[in-house]
């Protein structure tokens, strides 16, 4: 007997249990959000606003501000013959993505080695334990999440509400970037160089960690592939909801 079809909003009802909380439309971006960063909402997926009202129990108007916040966001499409569709970002603009997060977090992580104390040391070292969790139990989700988390932790450390939310949208846009064109699980490498980071923190070595994190992040971005996966991926996430 075949199965039913896997339904796309899967996801988001998983997500939905992990999303803070706050105001409807806030809970229903977060949730969104959530989803496309652990790998579970693909780029192209149709978000169709009946549905997602159902879940959440709202109005299609709150289901509407959500989407169009996150059409701000650049993580949605939306467009009249189609509706809301996950993101799918060209290879250009993920060549931006990756040059503005190389400006930005160089001047984070040479803040850091200045204004770090022992006990955000002592966090930033949890934070990699978790990481490193995850990546030895292959937790895909779990480590997609964490090794992201990493990069805004640290801009929270930092004071800066703005700098946070923007480090925040950056990676979220990573992710899904990531999604359509990384050639290779990369986790193990990324958590090493997470690691290092951490270590030139420790050191108060800001040339170093500026210098490492550099070259993380242009890691990342030469397992990036010309050539989408999309339809790979999305069939294997298929696989996995249904």
């Amino acid at each position: 007997m075949p199965r039913p079809p896997a339904d796309p909003l899967t996801p988001i009802r998983r997500a939905r249990a992990v999303a803070g909380d706050g105001s409807s439309t806030q809970r229903i971006v977060d949730a969104i959000t959530t989803a496309i960063v652990e790998r579970r909402l693909m780029p192209g997926t149709k978000l169709a606003e009946q549905k997602i009202a159902d879940i959440f129990k709202v109005s299609r108007t709150l289901v509407r501000q959500a989407l169009n916040q996150l059409s701000r966001d650049k993580l949605i499409t939306l467009e009249p013959a189609r509706g809301a569709r996950v993101a799918e970002p060209s290879i250009e603009e993920a060549r931006q993505v990756f040059e503005v997060r190389r400006l930005v977090e160089a001047a984070m992580v040479e803040r850091a080695a200045a204004e770090l104390d022992e006990d955000d040391i002592a966090e930033l070292r949890t934070h990699l334990a978790a990481e490193q969790a995850a990546v030895l139990r292959t937790d895909v989700t779990g480590r997609t999440r964490l090794l992201a988390d990493f990069h805004v932790v640290l801009a929270r450390m930092l004071g800066n509400d703005v700098l946070a939310e923007l480090m925040a949208d950056l990676v979220s846009r990573s992710s899904l970037i990531s999604l359509m064109y990384q050639s290779a699980d990369s986790a193990g490498h990324s958590f090493d160089e997470h690691v290092a980071i951490v270590d030139a923190l420790e050191r108060r070595d800001a040339r170093a960690a500026v210098r490492l994190m550099q070259a993380h992040l242009a890691s990342v971005e030469r397992n990036l592939r010309l050539a989408p996966r999309v339809p790979d991926l999305a069939g294997a996430a298929l696989a996995d909801i249904a």
